[in-house]
């Protein structure tokens, strides 16, 4: 009988133990605080990474490049002054010859038949048929018609003298931008084989090419050595120009979609930047003219990184 009840205490002992590591157990769990979700945690804010720059203080130009040709305005057709064979010929082309020069000498068909027959029969007539034509200008010979021997007629060309004085380069100008060329206005050229020269406007032809639309504006320069006529070269003529535009590289410009509206990105704060609209004035090929607003010598501007940025944007600052 003893033993009967000592099996039941025991048994009803382990039974409790186990009931109570239970609720232990239970316990222990409902204390813990909760951990929350993976979601539920705030994620930093997103920046991007951006370069910056400041606002510059430079001597901006802007320019047209169009293109001129070497022309001689003047040129002087020499021509034969009776009719006859030339018997002698003292120019060459491309030869340089002086006003007063004598140029050729005819002699009548009728003297060359003849001879001196007649100075012969009568030595007080004096007859040579003989005509003399000198260079009435200084100048090149661009062109010779004719050679020794030749016959020719009373006023047929025999040669063509251009006028060194006359010299100029012609200047193609579409005829919309003739209010921005005036006369007396500086132009820069280039030769085809990188010389400069400095030249000035002095006046317009008063014809338009019909298919290109241009007109003829005459630069006259003063070069030191003789140049071919018909050379190409480009001419540059100044539009416009600031010794102190407050500028920005043309990476920190930004535009809507229709390039209607131009705005950079400014720094407010270390990590802020927000949208300023601009108007943009003379551009060259690496910086652009800000004309407004006025911005401070400390100002940063994104500079790379700024495409796409929305407005108050969160910028980290990079080294470039």
């Amino acid at each position: 009988m003893k033993q009967n009840v000592f099996l039941r205490i025991k048994t009803f002992l382990l039974y409790a133990s186990f009931i109570g590591i239970i609720l232990v157990s239970l316990f222990s769990c409902k204390s813990k605080p909760a951990e929350p979700a993976e979601e539920d945690v705030p994620a930093a804010d997103a920046q991007t990474p951006v370069t910056v720059t400041t606002i510059g203080q430079d001597a901006l130009t802007d320019y047209t490049d169009l293109n001129a040709r070497s022309v001689y305005l003047l040129k002087s057709f020499v021509k034969a002054n009776i009719n006859g064979y030339l018997r002698q010929v003292n120019v060459q082309p491309g030869k340089y010859v002086s006003r007063g020069q004598l140029l050729f000498s005819l002699q009548t068909k009728e003297a060359r038949s003849i001879g001196n027959s007649i100075n012969v029969l009568d030595s007080t007539f004096h007859f040579s048929g003989l005509g003399r034509i000198k260079a009435t200008q200084s100048g090149f010979i661009s062109e010779l018609n004719h050679q020794q021997g030749d016959y020719v007629q009373d006023g047929e060309q025999l040669a063509v003298i251009t006028d060194k004085s006359s010299f100029v380069f012609l200047m193609q100008l579409p005829y919309e931008m003739r209010a921005e060329v005036k006369e007396h206005q500086p132009v820069d050229l280039t030769l085809p084989d990188g010389e400069k020269l400095r030249g000035e406007v002095t006046l317009s032809m008063p014809t338009v090419d019909t298919l290109s639309q241009t007109q003829g504006i005459v630069v006259r320069v003063k070069a030191a050595n003789n140049i071919p006529e018909n050379l190409i070269a480009k001419a540059r003529i100044v539009k416009s120009s600031s010794q102190h535009a407050q500028s920005l590289p043309k990476s920190a410009i930004l535009s809507n979609e229709t390039q209607t509206e131009f705005y950079v990105m400014k720094l407010i704060n270390p990590t802020t930047a927000v949208k300023i609209p601009v108007k943009k004035g003379i551009e060259t090929n690496d910086r652009i003219e800000i004309l407004s607003p006025r911005f401070a010598a400390e100002d940063k501007i994104v500079v790379t990184g700024n495409y796409s940025l929305p407005d108050t944007a969160k910028v980290k600052i990079v080294q470039p």
